[in-house]
């Protein structure tokens, strides 16, 4: 089965605005840009044979501060510059009770059952407690981005880091995780997904 990186989107891959020490996403696709050392991670990554998956919550559609069609943009962007297998987004809100929101690890299941992933054999790089909590629940190594923003923390077990690059970094140094030969199928997907169309960026709750 594969292995996968699951990635959270704002903060760990594209810059998220901080005001009154809470995250949010970017409101235009023009002001959606990758973090530095994104791209390379990404790529290195992908060549260690790790599938790529996305798997964001976007609750501000629902709450009509930002359109569906908006978000979309921006994920057709960022396919445009880093490898993806995948992009999952729920676009609830807590009060909807759906089971794709994070914490809840509808998207990762989703995404395993779509690319046969290995949950136990695959990893979550996150920087809110539920990107974590989501990922343990899952059954996925978590890594945690601080950037100390006003909100609970994250519960144990999760390996801090500095970003992408880090995890990239110290996946690839371990000779038992960094290889494509422990029987792992590398995606034969091309890298800008396996699907151009709204089903690969708009996840929802059909799960």
């Amino acid at each position: 089965m594969n292995r996968a990186i699951f990635l959270d989107r704002d903060g760990v891959l594209n810059r998220a605005f901080v005001r009154g020490g809470k995250s949010y996403p970017p409101d235009r696709v023009v002001d959606f840009e990758l973090l530095d050392g994104v791209a390379q991670a990404c790529r290195d990554l992908k060549r260690a044979g790790f599938l790529l998956v996305v798997v964001t919550n976007q609750p501000d559609v629902a709450t009509g501060k930002q359109s569906r069609e908006n978000v979309e943009a921006m994920h057709k962007k960022l396919r445009g510059l880093v490898p993806l297998d995948d992009i999952l987004a729920c676009f609830h809100t807590d009060a909807d009770n759906c089971l794709c929101r994070k914490p809840k690890p509808g998207m990762l299941n989703e995404a395993a059952r779509r690319h046969g992933i290995d949950l136990t054999r695959s990893f979550m790089v996150g920087d809110r407690w539920k990107d974590i909590e989501a990922g343990q629940k899952a059954g996925c190594r978590c890594f945690f981005v601080d950037y100390q923003y006003k909100e609970p923390a994250p519960k144990k077990p999760f390996e801090p880091v500095a970003g992408l690059h880090e995890v990239a970094t110290r996946l690839l140094a371990d000779p038992g995780i960094g290889t494509t030969s422990q029987g792992c199928e590398t995606s034969r997907q091309p890298a800008s997904g396996p699907s151009e169309g709204p089903e690969a960026t708009s996840h929802g709750c059909e799960i």
